[in-house]
């Protein structure tokens, strides 16, 4: 026996298989059969086929409950040949099918399909058992329910409602439009490319949430006020099911169905493979472009990605096809777009949306987040509801501020107190909060903090990175570390540090590791070692570490960063840098910086640092170190400074080693013994972090194995041989 595709059926007529199923059981039958079909139809008030036989039945005049009555006797008198397909319910239960059974199921698929759907509903299945030659048509044809009659009231729209497309300029004129924004410029740009008379088509290129789908329900509205192109009546969109179940044959309805309008489809590269290749289910598609008799015009999606690698290379797209490009509302325009939409979140989730919600979803989007407005901050608004009714965030009734805060917080894993926190007194303690971690370098951390609080308050173009530094000076001196602590205070954690060594890029092929390859090289859809991290997290500290290394392409490309703010990939995608800080360190310079007489002498401090500027003038260009914030000297560490910097990397392993329930004491005299250890005073403090593990954590570890139970407490000191450790 085989199964019967359930795939083709809508969720009412599964019910209605399900019924009659459960009443041939109880009828003691062997084999389900039409009667009994008929009998769960007529049990089912909220199917449509009930709702065809209840109106057929007032306009006819006669009674549900006798034709159901007539039906049930009828079905116990007469038995069905069993055909070789059965019928698997949900519950697993199978159900063998009759042969005049499986005859009715192909006739309202054929009667489905006539009318331009792909799913069989409950009024095609009652078409088809009215048909002459099935056991129910004399129950149906003796009452005035003829297939002629369903066939009217399907056609007037009175029973069916279209699960395979959606005419959004129907839906307007009937007032069922969804609430838009309408962006007037883009609209007209639009309407005037339909307008044209031949070539009509129009590829939509954006990022997700860009409004594409929008823009043309906005055309829709404007069509059903008689005021959209000429010749363009209808916009048929394919519902999402119907494109997973079969997308070749919900295509081919959609197409027919748009005949003298257009067919809306989204992500249009699905049709097509790398280079333009047509997949096997675009037939019909490039029959559309092509422009045959009768065939509508096609208003398709895609991003810019997308459309260079699948769709541009397609000649038949390419010459037929016209591009309107679609950016990112803005914050403002997001705003006006989810206040419209406002009703339609507070009815799903039964709770008040604030205007303050909307605006900090807008602006934190804008900042964290690197997807396209207004369906990112739209996103945002979706999890806040969410975590609201899951118990998750407590408050009042209405959805505000910190509910919005809370969800891009869950969305990126940036603390909720970098994001809500009270940013101005923060801001204002940002160098106490810097250099009590990089040490000896305030001149260096007091630079990047103006640049940094002159952004955050709004006094910088907006379109620029927060920051542009050059960082110079010698190794171990804080450069790295410096960038290390910006991004914990900025946002949150150390993980939104993007370091790249500059000493791997120093041929000319190496620029696609760092923006991605283009279309068809190797490496294509991997992305670029840059572009792909900014677009995932645009809210990041950059270190191009070395970056006098870099081959002077890549230099070049640094420019654009710094002066537009904006990086394009290999496959087309827009990297934002505007909320990036980039931080850029050389070792130009350092043999003047690295002089420990500089200490305390402002003097020969000052002629170092000419010095060390004469290299970097004589190495980048000017207009390279004119996109530049500041040029940041990092001077050698004075022996006090090193001691600062010993007890703060102490003061780290005192914690892990606390972590495992055991408090770790280095005595002063201890301390000394490891500062005196450091033989490479050219290297800063780098060697200090060396030191520690060589004579503080290994040698604890081969204690800590000598003794029967881990001590609560260990202090270590200095003996005659070195350190030596003690409960």
């Amino acid at each position: 026996m085989a199964n019967l595709n359930t795939d083709l059926l809508d969720t009412n007529t599964r019910l209605t298989l399900d019924r009659a199923g459960d009443l041939m059981r109880q009828w003691g039958a062997p084999s389900l059969m039409p009667e009994m079909i008929l009998s769960a139809l007529l049990r089912l008030p909220e199917t449509t086929g009930y709702r065809a036989l209840a109106r057929l039945a007032e306009t006819r005049g006669f009674k549900l409950k006798d034709l159901e009555a007539e039906t049930e006797r009828q079905a116990r008198t007469r038995n069905g040949r069993s055909a070789k397909f059965n019928y698997v319910s949900a519950q697993n239960v199978v159900t063998d099918l009759t042969d005049e059974t499986l005859i009715v199921l192909d006739e309202a698929r054929s009667i489905a399909l006539a009318n331009g759907e792909i799913y069989i509903a409950t009024e095609h299945v009652l078409a088809a058992l009215a048909q002459p030659g099935v056991s129910t048509a004399g129950l149906l044809q003796a009452r005035g329910a003829t297939a002629a009659a369903i066939a009217a009231l399907m056609a007037e729209g009175i029973v069916t409602r279209s699960q395979t497309t959606r005419d959004w300029v129907a839906s307007a004129r009937k007032g069922q439009a969804p609430p838009l924004l309408m962006r007037e410029g883009l609209l007209r740009d639009l309407a005037s490319l339909l307008s044209l008379s031949d070539s009509r088509h129009v590829i939509l290129l954006g990022e997700p949430g860009s409004g594409r789908r929008s823009l043309a329900q906005s055309l829709a509205l404007l069509i059903a006020e008689g005021k959209g192109p000429a010749g363009v009546n209808a916009i048929i969109e394919i519902s999402d099911a119907a494109w997973l179940d079969n997308p070749g044959l919900a295509l081919q309805v959609a197409l027919r169905q748009a005949a003298g309008g257009a067919v809306f489809i989204r992500d249009l590269q699905r049709f097509f493979a790398s280079g333009g290749r047509p997949e096997a289910s675009s037939k019909d598609l490039l029959k559309a472009f092509v422009g045959e008799a009768g065939a509508p015009v096609v208003i398709g999606t895609a991003t810019e990605a997308e459309y260079n690698d699948r769709i541009k290379p397609n000649p038949v797209l390419a010459q037929r096809a016209h591009v309107l490009r679609v950016p990112a509302m803005t914050a403002r325009e997001s705003e006006a777009a989810l206040a419209l939409t406002r009703p339609s979140f507070e009815r799903d989730y039964g709770l008040k949306i604030g205007d303050d919600a909307i605006h900090q979803a807008c602006l934190l989007v804008g900042r964290y987040i690197s997807e396209a407005l207004p369906g990112a901050a739209a996103r945002v608004l979706h999890r806040a509801c969410a975590l609201r009714r899951s118990g998750a965030a407590a408050g009042p009734e209405a959805i505000g501020a910190d509910d919005a805060t809370l969800a891009i917080s869950v969305i990126t894993g940036i603390p909720v107190t970098k994001l809500g926190g009270d940013e101005r007194a923060r801001f204002a303690r940002m160098e106490e909060s810097l250099t009590q971690r990089v040490l000896g370098q305030d001149e260096a951390v007091r630079a990047v903090s103006r640049a940094v609080k002159s952004a955050r308050v709004g006094l910088k173009d907006p379109k620029r990175p927060i920051g542009s530094f050059l960082f110079l000076g010698p190794s171990g001196v804080g450069k790295t570390e410096l960038a290390r602590a910006l991004a914990e205070f900025l946002f949150g954690s150390e993980a939104n540090m993007v370091a790249l060594d500059m000493s791997e890029y120093q041929k000319d092929d190496t620029i696609n590791r760092l923006i991605g390859a283009p279309p068809g090289y190797v490496g294509y859809e991997g992305g670029g070692q840059l572009t792909e991290r900014v677009l995932k997290q645009p809210y990041s500290v950059v270190v191009f570490d070395e970056v006098e290394k870099a081959h002077p392409r890549i230099l070049d490309i640094l420019l654009q960063v710094m002066e537009e703010g904006r990086l394009t990939d290999g496959q087309g995608r827009v990297a934002n840098f505007s909320e990036c800080v980039i931080l850029l360190t050389s070792n130009l310079g350092a043999v003047y910086l690295n002089d420990p007489a500089n200490a305390g002498d402002p003097e020969r401090l000052a002629a170092a640092c000419d010095l060390a500027m004469t290299d970097v003038r004589g190495f980048f260009r000017p207009e390279f170190l004119n996109r530049l914030d500041d040029i940041v000297m990092f001077n050698t560490l004075p022996p006090p400074v090193m001691r600062g910097i010993l007890d703060l990397q102490i003061a780290r392993e005192a914690k892990l080693a606390a972590e495992r329930g055991i408090a770790l004491e280095v005595t002063p005299a201890a301390r000394e013994w490891l500062l005196a250890q450091n033989k490479e005073v050219g290297m800063g403090a780098r060697p200090l972090r060396r030191i520690l593990q060589r004579f503080v954590r290994e040698k604890l570890t081969d204690y800590l194995l000598t003794l029967d139970k881990p001590p609560a407490r260990v202090r270590v000191d200095v003996g005659a041989e070195g350190l030596v450790f003690g409960v």
